[in-house]
């Protein structure tokens, strides 16, 4: 029998592997152990919400539904509203006025049921917001109970807003932005809206002003249209245009220009043409004098007055209301004179000035001054009396003046040396077939409206007149002569002052023009139109006169320039 040797007992010492599987072995068992107590940890996560969850603006971190449910019930048990108005004052609205109650549709469920629990971890540093649908509800017919109940919609309390505008005119201020008022009045249904969502969401306090409930003025005090019509209305009122009548001032501000401006339907600025063209009629009724009386204090020291004619300031009426509106429009403030039709030497009550040509009708004598000095006076012969085509009286502008003009009719033609028509075809002219001059010649063997001068008187008068000088026709009773003459002298009567008696001098240069044989524009015939008058027939008289205007012994007709046959 074999002898077998017994097997030791002792163990072989491991090694580096034995050791390295044994320590594998260790760290994967601790990771699992690890990674079975997270998912564990998780697992709480299936009935409590994350940390750092906010749901509808409440914490609800690590709570379960319940719980949500429980701190929402909480809530509306006592809730009540605070609601801030306008001016400080406060309401409130309490849940249980209006039915409060939770109202619980499986949101939360859902919320907690989509929830990764495995991602519990990342939560803690990640937190997450939910707006779930409404939770919470009330009764509609209470609670709008509860809203119309409120002060702050009472019609007796409400003070609406005020848009802005602009102000009433201020002397010396013009006009400026009424600021807008915002009053109290709320808009009804953007406050039930506003509260509504107030109390779905159990805020404890809201105001209606940030909430911007309060209803606004439809115009601002900063809007833009409203500036630019206060900046055009202040423009306009601003001008201020004063009117030179000589010494005398009209001044127009804005007291009178404020009231024909105004704000249109289409929101423009207007200027009331009617008021300005209203204005220009008033200036012209008291400052025109083109058809006023003059008065005059003759050179026989007696005062007349004159009426008729056409001499004087007379304003366009039209063309300055044009003017004038600009001048507002545009804001200007200037010293000016009105546009005129028709200019006068001098304003005031002799508005003829110091030149002129005055002639006495009755005493068939005329006297041209000149710069306030007797320059030459003269008899003359004026329209026949007997006729009826007496010179008429009147105060007349020189319309124009022509050298070597023919006075021509239907069978005539007469030629005079120097014309100068003031009142239509009637003037002044040289009478060469005339040899006798004033008395009583007008009343029978006159002209038919012309004045007749000697031709030296003519051609003196002539040479210093210009366009436009007035002409003063007048009757003087007291002052007749019955004996003519050669023109120059009045024989057995004393002859007037060499100087002008007019009752103030005038202290104004005339306006008139130089001597001149361009027509004015006023008034002024056709250049080619020449006076009319008829021809003479007559036979020579035995005194040596014969011409256009002088009767003879035999009486025949009396012709001349200014004479029917």
């Amino acid at each position: 029998m074999e002898n077998v040797k017994p097997r030791s007992r002792k163990k072989k010492p491991l090694g580096l592997r034995g050791w390295a599987a044994i320590g594998s072995g260790t760290v994967a068992a601790a990771a699992l152990i690890a990674a079975l107590a997270y998912l564990q940890i998780g697992r709480q996560y299936e009935k409590v919400f994350f940390p750092n969850t906010t749901i509808n603006g409440m914490d609800a971190s690590k709570k379960s539904i319940e719980e949500v449910k429980k701190s929402i019930t909480s809530g509306i048990d006592d809730y009540v509203l605070s609601i801030g108005e306008r001016g400080g004052s406060t309401e409130e609205i309490k849940g249980r006025d209006i039915g409060l109650e939770s109202v619980f549709d499986g949101s939360l469920e859902k919320l907690l049921a989509d929830q990764k629990t495995y991602e519990w971890l990342k939560h803690r540093k990640t937190p997450q917001e939910f707006d779930i649908g409404t939770m919470i509800q009330y009764d509609q017919d209470k609670y709008e109970s509860a809203v119309s109940s409120l002060a702050c919609l009472k019609d007796e309390l409400v003070e609406k807003p005020e848009n802005a505008h602009v102000s009433d005119y201020v002397s010396g201020q013009g006009y400026t932005i009424v600021p807008a008022k915002e009053g109290n009045q709320l808009d009804p249904e953007k406050v039930k809206s506003v509260i509504s969502e107030a109390i779905i969401n159990l805020k404890p306090e809201i105001s209606l002003e940030e909430f911007d409930a309060y209803v606004k003025p439809q115009i601002p005090s900063d809007d833009p249209q409203l500036i630019a019509q206060v900046q055009t209305l202040n423009k306009y009122a601003n001008a201020t245009i004063t009117y030179s009548f000589g010494n005398e001032k009209k001044v127009l501000n804005g007291d009178t220009i404020s009231k024909w401006i105004g704000i249109g339907e289409d929101s423009k600025v207007y200027l009331n043409s009617s008021s300005v063209t209203a204005y220009v009629k008033e200036l012209a009724s008291k400052y025109d004098t083109s058809t006023r009386a003059k008065n005059l204090k003759t050179s026989y020291g007696q005062n007349v007055r004159i009426t008729g004619g056409s001499y004087g300031w007379k304003i366009d009426q039209s063309a300055e209301a044009d003017e004038l509106a600009e001048l507002i429009r545009s804001g200007q403030s200037l010293v000016r004179e009105p546009v005129y039709k028709q200019k006068a030497a001098s304003h005031g009550d002799t508005d003829f000035g110091n030149t002129y040509v005055e002639i006495n009708l009755t005493a068939q004598h005329l006297f041209f001054y000149k710069d306030g000095k007797l320059l030459v006076e003269s008899d003359f012969v004026s329209g026949n009396e007997s006729k009826g085509w007496s010179t008429p009286a009147g105060v007349f502008p020189l319309t124009y003046k022509q050298r070597d003009a023919t006075l021509k009719g239907e069978t005539y033609r007469t030629p005079v040396s120097y014309w100068m028509p003031f009142n239509g075809n009637i003037g002044l002219h040289d009478a060469t077939w005339r040899s006798t001059f004033g008395g009583t010649i007008y009343k029978t063997s006159g002209s038919h409206g012309c004045v007749n001068l000697p031709p030296a008187v003519a051609k003196t008068i002539f040479e210093n007149i210009a366009a436009g000088v007035p002409v003063l026709c007048y009757h003087l009773p007291g002052t007749e002569s019955q004996t003519a003459s050669n023109g120059t002298s009045k024989p057995g009567e004393t002859k007037p002052a060499t100087e002008p008696t007019t009752a103030a001098k005038p202290t104004e240069t005339p306006t008139t023009a130089p001597p001149t044989t361009a027509a004015p524009t006023t008034a002024a015939p056709p250049a080619t139109k020449e006076p009319e008058t008829e021809i003479s027939t007559s036979a020579p008289s035995k005194e040596g006169e014969i011409g256009p205007g002088v009767s003879t012994r035999s009486e025949k007709k009396k012709t001349g320039p200014g004479a029917h046959k």
